[in-house]
Order: structure tokens, then C-alpha cells, then sequence
């Protein structure tokens, strides 16, 4: 098994985002505060989202994807391919359906342990639910990843 990547929270979000210079965001200001603390502070909006769960594959955060998956299409369990090394992601558009549907398309790069570069080209489709409130906490509103259509 293959040990996790570890992104120190001042080093740069494996998602790619950039401020308005272009300089990259700090992961502890950008994905790493959706995955690190995921009961407390969901995603916005479905780009952010898919730019955490791309974070997460980077990080083999099973348990942040399994969260984050709707539960109508959600797998039992997340698998990572050993060796494979994340090279980069691409945002190709982001469209707002209505309130609560959202898509975005992206182009994710990969090398598997044998040196074969991939790239995963999808339109993701996105879900925002109302999550009752509990205790003191109020209710929110979340983020799920529904499905993807391969491009």
C-alpha cells in the first residue's frame, strides 16, 4: 500500500486555484480547510467542491470522497491505484443550472506507477441539499458530486 501524499498547509492546493496574480493558493485556504474540517465547513459551490475532491484524490482522502459523493450514486468504498501521481487539473467551465444543480467540466492529469500518462476529461453534475439542523447547530446547505459524463 502506497503512503499518502502530505501537503503542508502553507504549500500550494494540489487543485490549481489561483488568486487574481496568479499566485497559488495556500492549501490550508483553499481545499484543505473543506477536508480538514468537512462537518463545519462545506464546500460553497460546486467548483470548489469538485476542486476539494480532486484535492482528496491527490491525498487518497477515501473517507472526504465517500462524504461528499450523493448517496443515490455513491460507491461502497474508494480504491486508489498505487504509484499513480497526480500531475494537474483544469477547469474547463463551471455552469449554474438553477439554485440547488450545478456542472462542471474539467481535464484531470495523472501518471500511473509505470510512467503512462492519462488525462480524465468530465462534466460533473452537482447537487445542493439542505442538511437539517442538529442540536445547536443550525441548518446548511451542501455540496454532493451526483455523476460524471466522460468527455
Amino acid at each position: 500500500m502506497s503512503s499518502s501524499p502530505i501537503i503542508p498547509p502553507a504549500g500550494p492546493c494540489p487543485c490549481g486555484r489561483t488568486d487574481r496574480r496568479d499566485k497559488p493558493f495556500a492549501f490550508s485556504l483553499c481545499c484543505g480547510r473543506y477536508l480538514d474540517d468537512f462537518d463545519q465547513t462545506p464546500a460553497p459551490d460546486a467548483e470548489s467542491l469538485m476542486r476539494s475532491r480532486y484535492a482528496a484524490f491527490v491525498l487518497q482522502r477515501a473517507e472526504y470522497l465517500l462524504a461528499t459523493w450523493h448517496p443515490t450514486t455513491r460507491p461502497a468504498t474508494v480504491e486508489f491505484e498505487a504509484g499513480v501521481k497526480w500531475l494537474g487539473l483544469d477547469v474547463r467551465s463551471r455552469s449554474v443550472l438553477d439554485a440547488d444543480h450545478a456542472e462542471v467540466e474539467f481535464v484531470a492529469r495523472q501518471r500511473d506507477a509505470s510512467g503512462v500518462a492519462t488525462r480524465l476529461h468530465e462534466r460533473s453534475r452537482f447537487v445542493r441539499e439542505v442538511e437539517p439542523a442538529v442540536g445547536e447547530q443550525a441548518e446548511r446547505q451542501r455540496w454532493y458530486y451526483v455523476d460524471g459524463e466522460p468527455r
